[in-house]
């Protein structure tokens, strides 16, 4: 029995055709969007050599983010949420179509491949939020927790798979043929949300424009548990990204081989998925909050022994710790925000929580190119992990209603203690664009 709640429930599979068509299509998806993540790093830093340029990739995925999502979030809470998300994810998928022919008959520079990914992020912007508040509404309250670790894990599934097969075939066929792929992919994501019912958002729909926005900013800056989780977890992605490093870092510890270069989001992926399939034991403890905290602060530590590791191998065994951690804080995050956000608000909360969720590490990204360029990997690795443990303790000493955090008394209906674990794809969406984080 003590071995059964500690692992992942998977009710909401057996009991919910849509969600199980819904969670199917984004795991096959998101093992494109994956591939497609090496395809890009490595087409452009080919192509400019400068860890600057790669940590730009970041950037342009972080600017559509920021400024648009708030906007789509308040249409989300406005609108048929399923045909809002069925429009961005077709949008993603013009986008990754035009990626695989620039890369299969003659390559863009890099600013060209910059735009479309900044393109395709345009949609992430709108599907985004729309996505995160599916599961709500495909299943029971006591089964929300279940849904969002199921959430999880896919996305850790195709981080742990398909980094590795995204060097393996960028190596023997090149990066349109990564593009290809993703772009096929995103048929299994449209084939799940066709089957997903239509979803209003409630009887008080989000007033339209910027008074929508400003009630979704309202309801944050008077709900304290919901903020410090956002920002604890801003505040450690901005500080402590460390992906746009992998091709430095591959090229002095492997020699820049293709096919070594997705070992690294793939050691992060295999500490997520153990952490996932094991999540029983930190999502029945009684304070998300705190757990959150501890997650993030072990995510720093363990990314500054990575960046300390002289031995190739044992660097992959700290960025593996790494990915432990990071699903730890995500899962505890998301638990912390859904059950204290009521449903007629989802759309305009998710949308904040994906601009920290990816914008965070994106705007991370690009710190540790610049610093790297500036002094060296090593410095911009170590450097960030610090900061990242420093940032945590900051916001767990200022905000004592994280600190002591139970089930929460939102207008989601969770009750105190929920079967299952709890999660989020945090990269949601079909494949999340062509550039993830952890």
């Amino acid at each position: 029995m003590g071995l059964r709640r500690a692992l992942l429930d998977v009710t909401p599979l057996r009991t919910s055709a849509p969600f199980r068509r819904l969670w199917a299509g984004q795991a096959l998806s998101g093992l494109g969007g994956q591939m497609t993540l090496v395809a890009v790093m490595f087409q452009i830093w080919q192509t400019t050599g400068s860890t600057t340029w790669t940590g730009a990739v970041g950037l342009a995925q972080a600017v559509p983010l920021v400024t648009l999502g708030l906007f789509a979030g308040s249409l989300v809470d406005r609108v048929d949420r399923r045909k809002f998300y069925l429009l961005m994810t077709t949008g993603q998928a013009v986008c990754s179509l035009l990626l695989a022919l620039q890369g299969l008959f003659g390559h863009l520079p890099a600013a060209g491949v910059l735009g479309l990914v900044a393109l395709q992020s345009c949609c992430v912007a709108g599907g985004g939020p729309a996505s995160r508040t599916f599961v709500p509404h495909l299943l029971p309250p006591h089964q929300l927790a279940a849904g969002l670790a199921l959430n999880r894990i896919s996305f850790q599934g195709a981080m742990l798979l398909g980094p590795a097969l995204g060097g393996l075939t960028v190596g023997a066929l090149g990066v349109g043929a990564c593009y290809a792929i993703d772009a096929a992919a995103f048929v299994a994501a449209l084939w799940g949300a066709c089957g997903l019912p239509p979803m209003t958002p409630g009887d008080t729909p989000a007033r339209p424009g910027l008074r929508g926005v400003l009630d979704g900013l309202a309801f944050l800056g008077r709900t304290p548990v919901v903020r410090g989780a956002l920002l604890t977890d801003l505040a450690t992605t901005v500080l402590s990204m460390p992906i746009s490093l992998f091709p430095l870092v591959n090229s002095e510890r492997f020699g820049g081989d293709p096919r070594t270069l997705g070992l690294f989001l793939t050691a992060i992926a295999v500490g997520g998925v153990a952490a996932s399939l094991l999540s029983g034991t930190f999502t029945r403890l009684p304070r998300p909050g705190l757990v959150m905290l501890g997650g993030s602060a072990a995510w720093g530590a363990a990314l500054t022994l990575f960046g300390m590791a002289s031995d190739p191998w044992a660097g992959l065994a700290f960025l593996a710790v790494a990915g432990a951690a990071d699903t730890v804080a995500v899962v505890s995050r998301s638990t912390v925000v859904q059950r204290h956000t009521p449903k007629e608000l989802l759309g305009r909360v998710s949308a904040v929580e994906q601009i920290v969720g990816q914008a965070g590490p994106d705007l991370g990204n690009l710190r540790g190119g610049l610093i790297a360029d500036a002094t060296s990997g090593s410095v911009a690795l170590v450097g960030g992990g610090l900061l990242c443990l420093g940032a945590v303790a900051a916001v767990g000493l200022t905000t004592r209603e994280l600190r002591g955090s139970g089930a929460g008394v939102g207008s989601v209906g969770v009750p105190d203690r929920v079967p299952g674990g709890a999660g989020a794809q945090e990269v949601p969406g079909a494949s999340g664009g062509a550039v993830g984080g952890p």
